[in-house]
């Protein structure tokens, strides 16, 4: 493409542990010669546009897909202390091992990240300074993750304010825009998995950790047996959701629905949705199902890509700037 050709913008969207399938879109886009200039990102996917642009992408993989459940486990710190669950030390040693630090000013290409200002509600673009400290804030779910001082001023995930940032990426100069939505088909109708009725029993479920936290940390996760506890009649199959449980169901839901309005006023050129809508939050030790999902989902897209862009590059040679 010549001088006056689009600039290309992706936007990949927040979703936990579906953001493994960030890499697969990233790789499938680089075989087909397709090259963002600009790459945005929030929470999940602020990790992994800052691996991108930082030329970390292939460790980060390789990371991904050597989770287990017990090395999940060991990245979380628990702290009641600092208004999270997870004080984020470990975290950040994973960043560091996978985001290059460097000025957000200097990436190649544009990396923009979003997140939400605790004290007013309002969305904070992180388009300067420390890329790790974008990247953490970014992610920094209520709750779960720790907040994070930028400027003076205590932030937290963007996913609750801009789950899919496309007027970030707008802002920063994209002509065509790549949307990669966790949540399914922005589009067309809800496709968030509800809490399944299984059932499953704590006792079925994995060893997450070894010794004595093993057991609080799967009631942490999945809750007490719904045939113990329930209080009226209801199936045998029903379990209580446990807490990790109804914190993510309901993260996917405020996602899902504040992607779906923003959208419909600032919408995507190409809406890219790869199928891990049935990957559970936490449930990072699955990356190679993910990666595959975003390959693929790409490779379903790429006739709209490719249409975009031709028709974008004829538009401005027809018309220069």
């Amino acid at each position: 493409m010549g001088t006056n050709s689009p600039r290309i913008g992706l936007v990949l969207g927040a979703g936990a542990a579906r953001g493994w399938a960030h890499i697969g879109v990233l790789k499938a886009l680089a075989k087909q010669g397709i090259r963002p200039d600009i790459v945005c990102g929030c929470s999940i996917g602020a990790l992994v546009a800052a691996s991108y642009v930082t030329d970390h992408m292939s460790s980060l993989e390789k990371l991904a897909r050597s989770l287990t459940t017990s090395r999940v486990i060991r990245y979380f710190d628990i702290s009641l202390r600092g208004g999270g669950l997870i004080e984020g030390r470990r975290i950040v040693e994973f960043f560091a091992e996978n985001v290059e630090e460097t000025e957000i000013e200097n990436a190649s290409p544009i990396f923009g990240a979003v997140a939400t200002d605790l004290a007013s509600g309002r969305e904070t673009w992180l388009t300067s300074g420390s890329i790790i400290d974008a990247v953490r804030a970014s992610i920094a779910v209520p709750g779960f993750l720790t907040p994070v001082l930028i400027r003076g001023r205590w932030h937290i995930d963007g996913a609750l304010v801009n789950p899919l940032p496309v007027s970030l990426c707008r802002a920063l100069g994209a002509d065509i825009i790549i949307g990669v939505s966790l949540n399914g088909n922005l589009m067309a109708r809800s496709t968030v998995v509800p809490i399944a009725a299984t059932g499953s029993t704590v006792s079925d479920e994995p060893q997450l950790v070894e010794g004595g936290t093993a057991s609080w940390m799967r009631w942490f996760r999945y809750g007490r047996n719904a045939d113990a506890e329930a209080t009226g009649p209801a199936p045998v199959d029903v379990k209580r959701p446990g807490y990790l449980e109804v914190v993510s169901q309901t993260l996917f839901l405020v996602q899902d629905f504040v992607s779906r309005v923003r959208l419909a006023a600032d919408p995507v050129d190409v809406l890219i949705a790869p199928d891990v809508t049935h990957l559970g939050w936490l449930e990072f030790h699955r990356a190679a199902e993910a990666i595959e999902a975003g390959e693929a989902a790409v490779g379903a897209s790429l006739p709209d890509i490719r249409s975009f862009v031709d028709r974008m590059d004829t538009s401005r040679l027809n018309d220069p700037e």
